[in-house]
Formats: structure tokens, sequence, C-alpha cells
């Protein structure tokens, strides 16, 4: 029997890295994983470009809005068990404290919504984003969690995260 985990990807806006990776997790993860995604300072709405690149690799949108990380800090809200940072200014942020010291790790990925350029530049930033996070919540699947040490575990994601 496994445990269940749930994971919350952070950023800033909320429209594109962060909704990539919580649809990514979920696809990916089920039933072992539940995944959110919250902004410091949403942007309210989901990037087309986003969902293009998810429903090109056959991965359910259905649910994905932009949302304030302040709804996760709720009485009734999941019980967070590992959450990632996806771009820099929400890993500089004042985090909220989040109950049951999750593990966190930073994943920057380059943001696609701030490249300027023909619409195949920007296409190919929101693949190179998507395939980055695949790979990465991929690595993320195959630790053999339920037989780390919490130590070895945040030196484990730590390390996703370089790649």
């Amino acid at each position: 029997m496994h445990k269940h985990y749930n994971v919350m990807f952070l950023c800033t806006g909320n429209s594109a890295r962060s909704i990539m990776a919580e649809a990514i997790m979920n696809h990916r993860g089920a039933p072992i994983f539940t995944s959110y995604s919250a902004g410091s300072h949403p942007s309210g709405t989901v990037r087309p470009e986003a969902i293009r690149q998810l429903k090109t690799a056959h991965i359910g949108t259905e649910g994905l809005r932009s949302k304030s990380w302040d709804e996760f800090s709720q009485p009734d809200a999941p019980k967070l068990d590992f959450i990632f940072t996806v771009c820099d200014n929400a890993a500089r942020e004042v985090c909220p404290v989040w109950p049951g010291q999750p593990i966190t790790a930073h994943w920057g990925i380059s943001d696609p919504a701030a490249v300027k350029g023909t619409p195949e530049e920007i296409e190919r930033a929101y693949s190179l984003a998507f395939a980055t996070l695949d790979r990465r919540i991929g690595l993320f699947l195959s630790l053999p969690l339920a037989s780390l040490e919490t130590f070895a575990i945040q030196k484990q994601i730590d390390s996703i995260g370089r790649q």
C-alpha cells in the first residue's frame, strides 16, 4: 500500500509553468500523487500556449485555473508533502507557512510567457518549459519515496532541479 502525497507547484503568476507542472504530475503521478498549483500574484488566467502543450501531450486540462497560494493556507486546504517553486521570483518571495513542514525545492524553469518573438519562437519556449517539467517530474516519480529518509529525499529532489 502506497502512501498518498500532495504536491504544490508555485510560481508568481500561476499561468503557465506551475499550471503545466500541476497537470503533468496529476496525469503521471495518479493515484499516488495529487498535485496543485498556485501563485503569489496570480494572473487570473491560464496561458493558452500552456493549455496547447498539455493537449498536444494528451494531458487533461479540465479544472485548471490561475489561483492564489492563499487558498492553500486555509484550515480546510490539503496537507502538502512537497512544494516546488518553478520560477525564480517565487523562490525569492516569503512563502506562507505551510503546516506539516513539507519538503521544498526550487526547480527554476525559464518563463515562456516572457518570450517575445515569432509565434514559432514562443511555441518553442513553451515546448521547452513543458519538456523540462515533464523530465523533472518523471525523475521525481522514479524516487523510492517510501523507503527514503526525509534528508535523502530532499537531496534527491534538489539534484533533480539542477538537471
